[in-house]
């Protein structure tokens, strides 16, 4: 009797389906996660850049976001650079933006720059080490408007 329930085990096909994806499921969530995590830092980078972009038009044109009495403010450049990293879901704190209002942008004075530089946090640590605790750094340039004659 026992020879005939180990000969009926060893011929049976039941389980195989389960046994195959218990083989196969490590390495498609691996690369679920993994195409899931690098097209978040992607986005991130992406959306600091943006980021950046506005602030250096926004000094460069002297919005009253980024202006105090028709004057550029950093303070007030940097809560609007805040407000819209806040937007897009990111945090960006003051001692992560540099700003420059007389910047010199590809060897052309009477530029505003913006340079941002935050460190990414990976949702998954373990399976992304290499991009877990990296910089991102985005910078942009506006030319200033010359003030009005």
């Amino acid at each position: 009797m026992t020879r005939g329930v180990l000969s009926r085990l060893a011929c049976s096909r039941l389980g195989a389906t389960a046994v195959e994806f218990a083989m196969v499921a490590p390495a498609l969530f691996l690369l679920t996660f993994g195409v899931i995590e690098f097209a978040r830092c992607y986005w991130t980078q992406e959306a600091l850049q943006q980021t950046a972009m506005s602030a250096a038009r926004c000094m460069g044109v002297l919005s009253s976001n980024c202006a105090s009495g028709g004057a550029y403010s950093s303070s007030n450049t940097q809560t609007y650079i805040a407000n819209v990293a806040k937007g897009w879901g990111l945090t960006v704190t003051a001692a992560e933006m540099t700003l420059n209002n007389a910047a010199t942008c590809s060897g052309t004075a009477g530029f505003s720059q913006v340079t941002l530089t935050v460190t990414y946090d990976s949702a998954v640590p373990k399976l992304m080490p290499m991009i877990d605790g990296g910089t991102l750094t985005a910078t942009a340039c506006f030319p200033n408007n010359p003030p009005p004659s």
